[in-house]
């Protein structure tokens, strides 16, 4: 099975998640940077693609609940376009993630994991969970 890397992009914060030749997800990291600061996030996106070897992404894309697209959707839009034109070698596909970030404080919660530490976490979770549905649901096709 192909690896995989998944990402939760946030404002400020960048979920990211593997897979590995099995298809089980890992919590990587929850990479920061400053708040609208992208390029930063690209580049480590870009050495995590060097260190790894891994050209597979998967980017979280922010649907709304009644299925339009804001302005978070249009962020992931341009993130994902703009790794393309820094390395058009990497295959990139969007996943919904609706409900990831809801799912992912549940289960820092039932982990018995502080509310204060959610906020360090959750990204990681939530890139997590966008991976491994596209990993579920790429089986299944």
């Amino acid at each position: 099975m192909e690896k995989y890397i998944g990402l939760d992009l946030g404002t400020v914060t960048l979920g990211i998640a593997t897979s590995d030749s099995l298809g089980f997800v890992h919590g990587l990291e929850t990479f920061r940077f400053p708040k609208e600061a992208y390029s930063q996030a690209r580049k480590r996106v870009h050495d995590l693609v060097e260190s790894t070897g891994i050209k597979n992404i998967v980017i979280g894309l922010p649907i709304n609940m009644n299925g339009s697209q804001g302005w978070r959707a249009e962020s992931s839009i341009r993130f994902k376009d703009d790794l393309l034109k820094e390395d058009p070698s990497l295959k990139i596909e969007l996943q919904d993630e609706r409900m990831t970030s809801i799912s992912a404080h549940k289960t820092l919660y039932e982990m018995n994991i502080s509310s204060k530490k959610h906020k360090e976490t959750v990204d990681r979770i939530a890139a997590c969970e966008i991976l491994d549905f596209y990993i579920r649901m790429k089986g299944n096709k």
